[in-house]
């Protein structure tokens, strides 16, 4: 009968008898990870509630599950094979795993998505969340984005206060990342149609042309003002601004003064805005300048009649003729004389200022009275 034989096995002191022993034993290491750590991942998988992404730790890493929530759009998007970039949030959770934050990646996805739609003029979808007196606040894919008042219809303009918690349509007209600014407009959307045909009206304006007009209303800034582009047919109606400063070329304290509603005027087109559909106007350019004959007209030391305009504490103001007026100085007054707006007084030239559109003005005397300068 054979003789059995038995093989004994001995165990080697360096044969791993656990998974960190196993890893250390071909030459791997498990990196560690600290909180606020910026990590890069791949995306593993994506499920209904979460997202879990490989960082080379010994567990899969998973995204906090309230973020997820905040974030839903962003990481639908993504799918398996994805790289990302995230910030540690927790080293180790209870189930050995790292819990990661995709916050600032969600946050760029967004900037970049809106500059796409700004670049497209495409329609978004945002919500109400406050009404401020510039315009509404409101949630744009969790940003939070402003709708200036210009930027609303006038169907909506006058009932903001009741567009909290509703859903408007709006495109992106502004995008600043570093400015965390995003600015949209509502009647880009409403409004269309009417933009669009706007902006085609204002293709044909020309640039310095002369058109009759109708003054269709004022504000303290100045005139709105309303002419026709084109004829017969295709002729479309504009609304310009005269600015108070595009009046007269004499100072305009208010525009009132000057028009009323329903007053026929001549204006010149000085800017044509087409992207913002807007058409600035002047009726003070219809004429000459005057100041452009002043350095030959009113020469230093020459003599002038002339009429006050104003009484001021800081001197007098002489009307020398239409658009041109100079200053006597409070210093330069006569201590015998007192002037009222609308008397005549003879007065010279002392200094003149092209740049500035500036007249010094002197009294003229027989005799130059005790204390003057």
């Amino acid at each position: 009968m054979a003789t059995k034989t038995t093989k004994t096995v001995k165990v080697s002191k360096t044969t791993p008898s656990t998974m960190d022993e196993l890893l250390a034993s071909v030459g791997y290491k498990l990196k560690g990870f600290r909180r606020g750590e910026v990590v890069v991942g791949i995306v593993k998988e994506v499920t209904a509630k979460t997202m879990y992404v490989d960082i080379g730790g010994k567990a899969v890493a998973v995204v906090a599950e309230r973020e997820y929530e905040l974030s839903r759009d962003y990481f639908k998007s993504l799918k398996t094979g994805d790289e990302v970039t995230g910030t540690v949030l927790v080293a180790e959770n209870d189930a050995g795993q790292v819990v990661l934050s995709l916050r600032k990646a969600a946050a760029e996805s967004r900037w970049k998505h809106f500059e796409e739609a700004l670049a497209a003029d495409s329609i978004m979808t945002v919500k109400v969340k406050e009404s401020t007196k510039g315009g509404l606040l409101v949630d744009a894919e969790g940003v939070i984005g402003f709708v200036p008042t210009s930027q609303l219809s006038k169907e909506i303009e006058g009932d903001v206060a009741n567009l909290v918690d509703r859903n408007l349509q709006v495109k992106v007209i502004e995008v600043d990342r570093e400015q965390n600014r995003l600015v949209m407009s509502e009647k880009a959307v409403s409004e269309a149609e009417e933009i669009a045909s706007r902006k085609k009206a204002l293709s044909v304006v020309e640039l310095n042309g002369e058109y009759d007009g109708v003054i269709m209303g004022m504000v303290p800034f100045g005139a709105f003002v309303e002419i026709k582009v084109g004829k017969g047919a295709k002729a479309q109606t504009l609304e310009g601004l005269v600015h108070i400063s595009e009046v007269s070329w004499e100072k305009v304290d208010e525009v009132s003064k000057v028009f009323k509603d329903g007053d026929k005027v001549k204006v010149k087109v000085i800017g044509v805005d087409e992207e913002n559909g807007k058409l600035a106007l002047s009726v003070k350019r219809l004429s000459s300048d005057p100041w452009s004959v002043v350095a030959e007209k009113f020469k230093i030391d020459t003599n002038h009649a002339g009429v006050v305009s104003k009484i001021a504490p800081y001197g007098v103001l002489v009307r020398l003729e239409k658009g041109i007026e100079g200053l006597i100085h409070a210093s330069k007054m006569p201590v015998d004389r007192s002037f009222k707006e609308g008397d005549k007084v003879d007065v010279f030239v002392e200094s003149v200022d092209l740049s500035k559109r500036r007249l010094s003005l002197g009294v003229v005397l027989t005799a130059k009275p005790v204390g003057y300068k």
